[in-house]
C-alpha cells in the first residue's frame, strides 16, 4: 500500500518563481564577459538546480578563483535587477497553491537571502514564512538527498510520505535518493526527459499538480 502524501516540499527557483530563464540567461552572458562561452542548454545542464558551491567549483576549475569571485558578485546584481524589473510566480502556482490542502514547505539550492527577494517580489514569501530551507544549511546540496532530507526531518515527516516539486534534473535526482515521491514540473527550460525516471510523475502545468497529488 502506497503510504498518504503528509508534506509537498516545493523547490523555489522554476517551480514557485520563474526565475529559471532570467539565472539562465544571466549565466550565459557571465560565461562570454568573462571566457567561458556557454549555450542556454549547457548553463542549464550545468548550473540549474545546483547550489551556488556546487556552481562555484565549475567555474573556479575552469577559470580560476579570484575569476569565480568576481562572477558571483556580478550574478548576484544582474539577477537581483531582472528580479526587480518584472520576475513574476509560476504560471498556474497560485491556483495550485489555493488548491492544496496539503502541509507546504519550500527546499532550495538558493541562499536564504536569496529566496527573501524572490519570493517576497512575488508575494509568496508569507505563504511559506517558517518553512523555508536552503542548501546553506546541509552539507552537500541536490543531487545529493541531504536537502530534502534536513526539511522532511524539520517539518516532522518521513521522507517516505513526502512529495517533492521540482523543475531540475538535480532536484528529481535528489528527492528519488532521498526515498521522496518526485514531480517533476516540465513547464521550464529543463527538457520532460531530463525529469524523468522511477517515482516520477512530469507534468507541464501547474494547475494540474493538486489532483497529482491526490487532493480532491
Amino acid at each position: 500500500m502506497i503510504e498518504p502524501i503528509e508534506l509537498v516540499i516545493f523547490d523555489c527557483d522554476g517551480v514557485l518563481v520563474d526565475s529559471e530563464r532570467i539565472a539562465a540567461r544571466v549565466q550565459t552572458a557571465l560565461g562570454a564577459e568573462f571566457g567561458w562561452p556557454l549555450t542556454e542548454a549547457e548553463v542549464i545542464e550545468r548550473f540549474i538546480g545546483r547550489s551556488q558551491a556546487s556552481i562555484t567549483e565549475q567555474i573556479t576549475a575552469r577559470l580560476g578563483e579570484a575569476t569565480a569571485a568576481l562572477w558571483w558578485k556580478r550574478f548576484e546584481q544582474l539577477h537581483a535587477e531582472e528580479v526587480d524589473a518584472g520576475l513574476t510566480a509560476v504560471d498556474g502556482l497560485p491556483e495550485a497553491l489555493a488548491a492544496l490542502t496539503l502541509p507546504t514547505c519550500v527546499a532550495s539550492s538558493g541562499s536564504h537571502e536569496k529566496m527573501r527577494h524572490t519570493l517576497g517580489r512575488t508575494g509568496l514569501y508569507e505563504h511559506f514564512a517558517g518553512r523555508i530551507h536552503s542548501a546553506t544549511e546541509v552539507d552537500r546540496g541536490k543531487p545529493a538527498p541531504d536537502l530534502f532530507l534536513y526539511a522532511a526531518s524539520k517539518m516532522g515527516v518521513p521522507p517516505s510520505a513526502c512529495a517533492v516539486v521540482e523543475d531540475s534534473a538535480p532536484g528529481v535526482q535528489a528527492a528519488r535518493a532521498a526515498g521522496m515521491r518526485a514531480f517533476g514540473y516540465a513547464g521550464g527550460p529543463t527538457p520532460a526527459d531530463r525529469l524523468a525516471g522511477p517515482g516520477t510523475v512530469v507534468f507541464h502545468d501547474m494547475r494540474e499538480l493538486p489532483a497529482l497529488l491526490g487532493v480532491r
